[in-house]
């Protein structure tokens, strides 16, 4: 399993960190249609929620981690950021496949065949150890099969792998009951089979075997008659005997209870039950509970709004992929603005009672306002942040803290958006006169805040030149949304150009695809 000095590893280090930053953008793609396919155990919407919430917690540990690192450290954090960020069933299970791999690899250097098939193993026997009572027709069934279809090849492990997990998901409608009523496949399942997928991508070049998650709605039951509440924290200082005993004690007092570990000495609970005291007070007798979790399963099923959520305005698949990474849920722009109505109807598809809003246009701004005003009637806090350009969403995106208080992360945010001067480059479509001179057809337009302050004939030089307009009056991170309509060479170009001028300033780029109106945005915070 270890690379030699000539060829460096198949899947090392910093391919498990794109992996890990693959599977969060994929779980924040398929986050809605899983939380809709949810209707085991309890019909409450929110496996894709819990799964996007453990995974973004397994990410954050990692990139948190000083680079380069070894495979096993990154696993490691990814196994131990999950445990501590898990939430719901699925994500306790989420947490005890990235434990499987942690413990599989540690001292490695690069996965294989081989190594991946035992990991997977290892997850499955914990996973299914932490579980009281196991069922089929679940993500147990999902990973089960997944661990057994074994390679000593990576790429085909990882085919057979994936390919076996999507065979499982499908057998679970008629495992279960509720699933087969609805005619869906277990959410949490599937949740697992986005996370393999996107490991098959990264192995194969981008190339994905999973199908796209149903587009149609699902019938949940109207009433939800199991228990009233569930019940999470993390637990330490807790022996095994311990954990044995607390697991027969919450078996006793409700259901889905579910105890994990990281090996290390740390504990996460979760249960359903209506003894909340009961649960706790269960978990005090063995350790010390921390980060208690409450939650009322008829907020949820009775769908009233619950948690906080970012909605984005966006055009374009790349930009949506890339505000989906940083944790916003996204509203896709058409060619037109969006009614007042479309963006009423984007705010209710959150599901969240505290929502920031970023327009990411001027034009979109008061329709926003008016939009965040109607939502209140459905007892949401709705707060617009006054974003003009994507590059001053992403850089509120960047200061967003769940822990903090809705109100405090909203000025933050804001803030941080003001503070992020945009710049724009556009190409001119007819001859016209601007605050900069008189433009010709195909003229490179720049624009500081909306306002022509450029013309030229060179796209390079009307950039560099912006770039450093911009920088005038101080910077520390100039950030390059790439549209279709900039040479492809012009983020390298900039990134140079900033290196010799500018060393003190950092530049980060990303392919934008359409921009509406531009070829390229900068933005200078």
């Amino acid at each position: 399993m270890v690379g030699s000095p000539e060829a460096p590893p198949e899947f090392g280090a910093e391919a498990a960190r794109r992996w890990a930053r693959d599977a969060v953008a994929a779980l924040a793609r398929d986050r809605a249609a899983l939380d809709l396919i949810n209707v085991y155990p309890v019909a409450d919407g929110d496996t894709g929620t819990n799964l996007l919430h453990t995974m973004s917690a397994a990410l954050d540990a990692v990139e948190a981690l000083p680079a380069p690192e070894p495979l096993g450290a990154v696993l490691a954090a990814l196994a131990e950021g999950a445990l501590a960020g898990a939430r719901g069933n699925s994500g306790m299970l989420l947490s005890q496949v990235l434990r499987g791999l942690a413990e599989q690899l540690r001292g490695a250097a690069e996965l294989d065949g081989d190594a991946l098939g035992a990991a997977l193993r290892r997850a499955d026997s914990l996973a299914t150890a932490a579980v009281a009572e196991p069922a089929d027709g679940t993500m147990l069934s999902v990973l089960r099969a997944a661990s057994r279809a074994g390679g000593a090849d990576l790429g085909d492990a990882v085919r057979r792998t994936t390919t076996a997990a999507i065979r499982a998901l499908e057998r679970t409608t008629s495992q279960l009951p509720a699933l087969a009523d609805a005619g869906v496949v277990d959410a949490g399942g599937r949740g697992l089979v986005v996370l393999l997928d996107a490991l098959h991508a990264a192995v194969h070049d981008g190339d994905r075997l999973a199908p796209d998650p149903p587009a149609a709605g699902v019938t949940a039951p109207a009433e939800h008659t199991g228990y009233a509440y569930e019940v999470m924290y993390l637990l330490g200082q807790a022996a095994d005997d311990g954990i044995a005993r607390l697991r027969a004690v919450l078996a006793e007092l409700g259901d889905c209870v579910s105890v994990v570990g990281d090996g290390a000495g740390a504990w996460a609970v979760h249960v359903h039950c209506d003894d909340i005291g009961g649960a706790i007070e269960a978990g005090i007798e063995v350790g010390r509970p921390s980060r208690i979790q409450v939650q009322r399963f008829a907020d949820q099923v009775a769908g009233h709004p619950v948690g906080r959520a970012i909605l984005a305005c966006v055009a374009g698949d790349e930009l949506a992929e890339l505000f989906r990474a940083e944790g916003a849920e996204v509203l896709r722009l058409g060619a037109a603005d969006p009614s007042v109505a479309e963006l009423v109807a984007a705010i209710e598809r959150t599901r969240a009672a505290h929502v920031v809003l970023l327009p990411n246009a001027e034009t979109i701004t008061e329709l926003a306002e008016l939009a965040a005003k109607r939502a209140v009637r459905d007892h949401r806090d709705v707060v617009v942040v006054p974003t003009a350009s994507p590059v001053q969403g992403l850089a509120a995106l960047a200061v967003h803290d769940p822990a903090r208080r809705s109100p405090d992360d909203a000025v933050v945010m804001a803030e941080a958006a003001a503070a992020t001067r945009r710049g724009e480059l556009r190409l001119a479509d007819s001859e016209a006169l601007t605050w900069a001179g008189r433009c010709e057809p195909g003229d490179v337009l720049g624009l500081v805040d909306g306002e022509v302050v450029l013309v030229g004939g060179d796209f390079l030089a009307v950039a560099t030149d912006l770039v450093d307009r911009m920088l005038t009056a101080g910077g520390e991170l100039v950030t390059v949304l790439v549209g279709v309509g900039a040479p492809a060479s012009v983020p390298d170009r900039l990134v140079e150009h900033l290196a010799r001028h500018r060393p003190e300033v950092e530049c980060v780029h990303y392919p934008a695809g359409e921009l509406p109106g531009s070829a390229l945005l900068l933005g200078v915070e």
